[in-house]
């Protein structure tokens, strides 16, 4: 907590310059991804497919981006980082513009993959760009205005994706991605600095052993299958959430911008307030409180049927308060388990699992919820809803097990330099 209290140095023009492209980098990758959720019950629609069909676009992505998360660990120290930031994000770029002009399933799919493997790896250079730009004083700060870009979708993003898929048809809001990606990564060719500090370091190990070293770790196994876990629940509910609201629920397309946007709007408060509590309170506490709350959430909203407006509002915000206080405290105690020359292999492995593990979770969802034609009501919701549960309990288990394994590390340490930036955010 005395990290808190030292005066840090103030930014200079460049870093919230670098601050800012990346804000904006990581707004449009998760854009590109959030996006699918709202659109489910119109593309289930325009191009006649199961809910099946759909779980498996939405995870096609996940699936690609835990795959080149995986197999660039290794190689992302080992270039100038703005060349591979741009390289990557113009492929996400060109797999965004091949979702805007998919018209068959299974283009959509293949673009889908494409840009999963390309925007999966975004996050991990970033975070790296960070490290490299910034002293560990500052980065509670950088990370608190990166980490905004979920909230900042569904505000802005989510509510104007969907205006313009209703006015102009569901390509229009990838092609809208896409040109926004384009003046930033035209912003980062012109404006960023090359970042090869790292070249001068001396690799003493190969990339795929150290890939191997991380995950031989017993603790690091532990945090693997936290997060894998965590991401399930998500997972499984959001690719239908909007076809649940439209078709369960009775609520319009032109109402579902409003659903996202308040929802959205929620986690801005929420996230500060969860964030300075988890300082103050045990952070498996808080994750064990949060967990109760959304199991009994998840129980009430997927067994509605035809609800008012403001009700489904009032549900998704609860719901979301949940979600994210679950998140928040349950990130920082992952994020503590590896060391500092582990941390970066650890956080890739790390977000390419939760990806697999998502598009796993995805896809089995599609099989289970069943719609019998296009205006039906969607069946076994609810059963999505009770496996959530299940997997829920066994994540405070393995949480209070991250929790343990922290709590053995930071013995004998006086300073928590990490935690502290971790749960400024």
């Amino acid at each position: 907590m005395e990290q808190h209290q030292q005066k840090v140095a103030p930014f200079s023009s460049y870093q919230k310059f670098a601050i800012f492209i990346l804000a904006i980098t990581q707004f449009t990758v998760i854009l590109d991804f959030m996006v699918m959720s709202p659109l489910g019950d119109i593309l289930m629609k325009s191009l006649n497919i199961k809910p099946s069909h759909f779980g498996l676009a939405v995870s096609a992505y996940a699936f690609s981006a835990g795959a080149s998360g995986l197999l660039t660990a290794g190689f992302a120290d080992r270039f100038d980082r703005k060349k591979l930031l741009l390289f990557f994000y113009i492929g996400f770029i060109a797999g965004t513009i091949l979702c805007g002009i998919a018209n068959t399933y299974p283009l959509l799919v293949g673009a889908r993959i494409i840009t999963g493997l390309f925007g999966g790896v975004i996050g991990s250079i970033s975070m790296a760009i960070v490290a490299d730009l910034f002293t560990m004083q500052q980065r509670g700060r950088v990370m608190g205005f990166l980490q905004m870009g979920f909230g900042a979708s569904q505000v802005l993003g989510i509510p104007i994706g969907l205006y313009i898929a209703n006015a102009w048809g569901w390509h229009a809001p990838f092609l809208w991605v896409a040109i926004m990606a384009i003046i930033v990564a035209i912003a980062i060719a012109v404006k960023l600095q090359p970042i090869t500090k790292h070249l001068a370091v001396q690799q003493d190990k190969t990339a795929f052993t150290h890939l191997l070293h991380t995950i031989g770790k017993k603790d690091y196994r532990i945090g693997f299958t936290a997060t894998a876990l965590l991401s399930i629940g998500g997972f499984m509910m959001m690719p239908f959430g909007s076809a649940f609201a439209i078709n369960n629920l009775h609520i319009t397309q032109h109402q579902l911008p409003i659903i996202f946007m308040v929802a959205g709007l929620s986690t801005l408060f929420i996230m500060p307030i969860i964030g300075k509590l988890s300082d103050k309170v045990d952070k498996f506490r808080i994750f064990a409180l949060a967990s109760v709350w959304m199991i009994v959430m998840v129980v009430v909203y997927t067994n509605l049927s035809v609800t008012p407006l403001w009700l489904v509002v009032v549900f998704n915000i609860l719901m979301m308060a949940g979600i994210m206080s679950r998140m928040v405290p349950s990130t920082a105690l992952v994020t503590a388990i590896p060391v500092m020359q582990d941390r970066g292999a650890f956080m890739s492995i790390n977000s390419s699992l939760q990806q697999i593990a998502g598009g796993i979770a995805a896809a089995f969802a599609g099989m289970i919820v069943v719609q019998k034609d296009k205006l039906s009501p969607l069946e076994h919701y609810n059963t999505l809803g009770y496996i959530i549960v299940g997997i829920t309990i066994i994540g405070v288990l393995l949480i209070y097990r991250v929790s343990k394994v922290v709590k053995k590390k930071n013995e004998g340490q006086p300073k928590q330099p990490d935690m502290a930036m971790v749960t400024e955010m």
